[in-house]
């Protein structure tokens, strides 16, 4: 029998109760240039959520995401954590895997505990590579790995670290069709084994809905929140859902959404 499927709004700063571990409090963004990139951003990121920021391209998704990890220091406002952050806590996937050429898949892998100056076990490692899908190359070097495992190395390091929330800039945007609607389920079936929290960036409608549980559909630049839509489409999520009417529908909802939050830039 078909699951009814509904995506509720919800203006800035409510919806699910689940508490926050983070939260982005009047942030704004000037670069040197002039740029305003983001401007009174408010945004709450709850515990174990997968939470996609959603917008056009130069809209400040990724800037906002930057200035959660504290990669880009805002121009006002600030970030506000529920607790003080370890070394660790945080982990970030970039648009590109920015692999080291010269070191093999294990070695990519364990960089962020060799930075921390701790040591993975050889069974922590090889857990984690399992985990995406590349414990038989775990002595591979980058130029021997197509796009789509260069990233599921990526993603290996980012888990290495055991992190509570995981940042993802546009992983996925450069790869070809299948091979991302294969990585959208495996990044899924790791959000729910591993109970991380998830703050993912997209400018991709449909990669958004199949995803997430809620959306925060960004104005063009300078990027505020427009809207929030809860997507109430059960887990797991898999090929039956992303031809289902159900899907569709939150598609269309979510495409209204980003066209009147351009309209009302």
């Amino acid at each position: 029998m078909e699951t009814q499927v509904t995506g509720r709004e919800h203006a800035p700063g409510q919806g699910p109760s689940t508490s926050a571990i983070a939260a982005l409090r009047g942030i704004s963004k000037t670069f040197p240039t002039g740029v305003t990139a983001v401007k009174d951003l408010d945004l709450e990121i709850r515990q174990g959520e997968f939470l996609t920021l959603l917008g056009p391209s130069g809209c400040g998704k990724s800037t906002a995401l930057r200035m959660l990890a504290g990669l880009v220091p805002p121009s006002q406002g600030r970030v506000v954590w529920r607790e003080k952050q370890q070394p660790g806590d945080l982990s970030f996937v970039f648009q590109e895997p920015t692999l080291m050429p010269w070191a093999s898949v294990a070695g990519n892998v364990q960089l962020p505990l060799m930075l921390l100056g701790r040591e993975a076990s050889a069974a922590r490692l090889q857990q984690i590579l399992e985990r995406v899908g590349l414990g038989a190359f775990a002595q591979a070097y980058p130029r021997e790995l197509s796009g789509g495992m260069m990233m599921r190395v990526s993603i290996a390091r980012a888990l290495m670290t055991d992190p509570k929330l995981l940042l993802m800039d546009e992983p996925f945007a450069a790869l070809d069709e299948i091979t991302r609607f294969k990585l959208n389920d495996d990044l899924l079936a790791l959000w729910r084994d591993l109970r991380k929290t998830v703050v993912f960036v997209t400018h991709s409608v449909f990669e958004s809905v199949y995803l997430s549980q809620r959306i925060v559909v960004m104005t063009p630049r300078p990027g505020r929140v427009f809207q929030e839509i809860v997507i109430d489409a059960p887990y797991p999520r898999d090929a039956s859902f992303r031809t289902s009417a159900d899907y569709a529908a939150l598609c269309r909802l979510v495409s209204l959404a980003l066209a009147q939050a351009s309209r009302a830039a």
